[in-house]
């Protein structure tokens, strides 16, 4: 999934065309009534945040739809999905079915009181226990208000040919790392194709640095006011603005689709993205072969973990009035068959029991996954409201690593004082 941090800010205009949604969603849903066994129709609207799997959604929502002739399940994937979640949750107007990433906008949707309690529910059984404390971690509370269906994994993916020519080896150190981009950039080739001008790209390096570096615990810390970035986050500053030593010559005048087919016709030797990148990078050049690794973002190779966490999960509205029907939807979506589908064309990794990725390309983030050597993304213990994709941007911009920390200090607590 493609990591982004948007501003919760709505104009009037965006606001009425919202509002005549979430009415006409309304009336569809007050006037849909019936249930399966009366022989009418249930309709059980799916609305999902990532624009890349819908049409592997509108596979599995056929499936189940031949499958469940009383029932029409209907995707939803608007465009700033979480924003427009966001606003419906204000018109209490939450979707029946409703797939999100595990992100600050589930945790607070989730803290609102908004979602099912799948607490003890069978369709939890056969979850990966470590995704559902991932989830409970995330929202500190022991109520569990979602379903993890897929994870995902960043870190470093890169092109095996042009390896092999420059005759070097997947680094596992920071130093080996910065040691292989400098022998790409002396060889006259860009180590990395940077598309800065989406800053959400910068969460990818980001949050391998922070996290391996600093630890997700950071933010707890921060929260109760033991901490500051000013004063722990100075390493994660200077290895990101590092990295951009080592990059082609406009990195802010391209985007993440002019970096998948950048990167997919050889113009760089890595990339900095997530597994989420893979398809793109295969329809624009099927005969690359890829590989990936764990990003080394220390000295310590036993610390550079991968970074994954859940991708999509999948919960419930608490009021839906056709809660059989909605989680009849779930449990097929979470069945093996359906869920391996799903990680296949979207290069994810399951999070239910018995369902593996086995697509070779992935084979440098297999160990970690076996050991459990894996991590969550700093960005889903930090406030969508600071935008700190956009700090990140400006940051590397300027190159001011004080004004950069003060700025993630103020902006933390600005956000935290309107609570």
């Amino acid at each position: 999934m493609k990591k982004t941090i948007k501003p919760v800010v709505v104009s009037v205009l965006a606001m009425s065309v919202l509002s005549a949604c979430g009415s006409n969603a309304a009336d569809k849903s007050a006037n849909s009534g019936g249930n399966a066994s009366s022989g009418e129709k249930v309709k059980v609207e799916f609305f999902q945040n990532k624009t890349e799997a819908k049409a592997t959604f509108d596979k599995l929502v056929a499936k189940f739809n031949e499958a469940n002739p009383n029932i029409v399940v209907t995707q939803v994937n608007p465009p700033d999905a979480e924003t427009v979640l966001k606003t419906r949750a204000a018109k209490k107007d939450i979707p029946d079915v409703v797939g999100i990433g595990a992100t600050d906008t589930y945790k607070t949707l989730s803290g609102s009181g908004l979602f099912e309690d799948f607490t003890g529910d069978p369709l939890a059984e056969n979850i990966q226990p470590a995704y559902l404390q991932m989830l409970k971690d995330l929202t500190g509370s022991d109520e569990l208000n979602g379903l993890p269906f897929s994870s995902n994994a960043s870190g470093v993916i890169y092109n095996k040919a042009m390896f092999a020519e420059a005759g070097v080896t997947v680094p596992t150190t920071w130093d080996e790392f910065m040691a292989v981009a400098q022998k790409f950039k002396d060889s006259g080739k860009n180590a990395f194709y940077l598309t800065l001008k989406d800053s959400w790209t910068t969460l990818t390096p980001f949050n391998s640095l922070s996290t391996i570096i600093k630890g997700n615990d950071f933010f707890k810390e921060r929260a109760a006011g033991t901490v500051t970035f000013a004063d722990s986050f100075n390493e994660v500053a200077e290895k990101l603005l590092k990295l951009t030593e080592y990059g082609q010559k406009d990195i802010f005048g391209k985007g993440y689709n002019d970096g998948n087919t950048a990167f997919a016709k050889g113009e760089s030797a890595m990339y900095l993205q997530g597994v989420w990148a893979i398809p793109e990078i295969v329809k624009a050049n099927p005969s690359i072969e890829l590989g990936v690794f764990p990003f080394p973002a220390t000295n310590d190779a036993a610390d550079n973990k991968v970074i994954s966490g859940v991708d999509t999960l999948l919960t419930i509205s608490k009021n839906t009035k056709h809660k059989e029907e909605a989680k009849k939807f779930v449990d097929f979506l979470l069945q093996p068959e359906n869920v391996s589908l799903y990680i296949n064309e979207q290069k994810a990794f399951p999070a239910v029991k018995g369902v593996t990725q086995d697509d070779p390309t992935m084979d440098g983030f297999k160990e970690a996954f076996s050991a459990g050597n894996l991590a969550d993304f700093a960005d889903h213990y930090i406030p969508s409201a600071m935008k700190v994709d956009t700090i990140n941007q400006s940051f590397l911009q300027k190159k001011d690593i004080k004004a950069y920390l003060e700025q993630l200090d103020k902006e933390w607590d600005k956000v935290a004082n309107r609570k």
